[in-house]
């Protein structure tokens, strides 16, 4: 008889799989440049469709030839840099130390969060400067917020706040630059570009409760085995002694709405829905129309339609061309 091989269904890796703390996704770690950029960028994501670009990828069966790529729409409104932290090292790991909040906010911005009144900008700028002559700051982040009431299709009015990174070698050059950027509207074209590879962070699908076949791919008990009525469980949750239940058995629960990241996305074109527009003829499904600028991005990216996904440049881009893009898009897009 031959040996029978089937390795375990589903990844415990993301266990325990609960749901998701915030919609907004948290993002730790940025890639490691000595050029001063800001890493980052967010956005809504309206639907999916397909492009017609000539294939000019190496070594491809296509390449030189127009094919179809499907590609996920990500309406991507400018965002506002509403502040600056700044971190310290300490035995437990990063801690903040500083922050520099800006003196003119966005109306929508006080419906999320209260805004102190008493502090000056000039004041904390100087004395996070100070911190950082010492030695003492050795990081520099930037603090964004979305502005939805410039999208149709997000039917809320309270901007999404997440924390950026800025890249560089100097912690001097990282601080004037966050200083500048400071209290002004970015856009998507200031932090990434045709062919860049990026990674794409949200939060998935949320499914509820579901069982042990769909959650983590069991196979199917057959009738003869099935004594207690039902197919769709294990066959064995462990032993008698010990008495326990191993966090290991495929069992129920929540399933979908978890935070995910796909790694090595490409960027196939930044536009303007002003100028070229992208939206199909009876509009997204469940989304509307995109009257901003977007973001075409290769592939499928989590979440549902609506959902916030935010970007950042590739921290595992080892290979992988980020300067010249593989992609040329040279027919309007259609839905698909």
């Amino acid at each position: 008889m031959p040996t029978i091989h089937r390795p375990r269904r589903g990844s415990l890796s993301y266990s325990p799989r609960k749901r998701a703390k915030r919609e907004v996704p948290h993002i730790k770690t940025w890639l490691h440049s000595d050029e001063v950029a800001l890493q980052g960028f967010a956005g809504y994501k309206a639907g999916m469709t397909h492009v017609i670009a000539v294939d000019n990828k190496r070594n491809s069966l296509t390449e030189g030839m127009e094919i179809s790529i499907p590609v996920t729409v990500i309406e991507v409104p400018e965002m506002k840099v509403a502040a600056i932290r700044g971190y310290m090292k300490d035995t437990y790991g990063k801690k903040i130390i500083g922050e520099v909040w800006a003196e003119e906010h966005d109306r929508e911005l006080t419906k999320r969060l209260t805004l102190s009144k008493n502090s000056s900008t000039k004041h904390q700028l100087d004395k996070l400067q100070h911190l950082i002559e010492e030695g003492t700051i050795t990081d520099i982040t930037a603090i964004v917020h979305t502005r939805p009431n410039k999208v149709s299709g997000i039917p809320k009015r309270k901007p999404d706040i997440m924390e950026c990174g800025i890249s560089g070698s100097d912690i001097k050059s990282r601080f004037e630059y966050a200083k500048s950027l400071l209290g002004t509207a970015i856009k998507i074209s200031d932090v990434f570009k045709n062919g860049d590879t990026i990674d794409v962070v949200a939060v998935t699908i949320g499914k509820g409760t579901q069982g042990p076949v769909k959650r983590w791919g069991i196979s199917l008990m057959k009738n003869k085995h099935s004594r207690a009525g039902s197919l769709r469980q294990v066959g064995n949750l462990g032993p008698w002694c010990p008495a326990h239940v191993s966090w290991r058995v495929p069992q129920l629960g929540q399933t979908g709405y978890q935070q995910r990241t796909d790694f090595n996305k490409t960027v196939i074109k930044i536009g303007d829905a002003e100028k070229d527009s992208i939206t199909p003829s009876n509009g997204f499904i469940n989304y509307g129309i995109v009257r901003n600028e977007y973001v075409l991005v290769r592939g499928s990216v989590p979440g549902p339609v609506k959902r916030l996904i935010r970007m950042r440049h590739a921290i595992r881009a080892k290979g992988i061309p980020r300067e010249q893009p593989i992609l040329k898009v040279s027919l309007k897009s259609t839905q698909g």
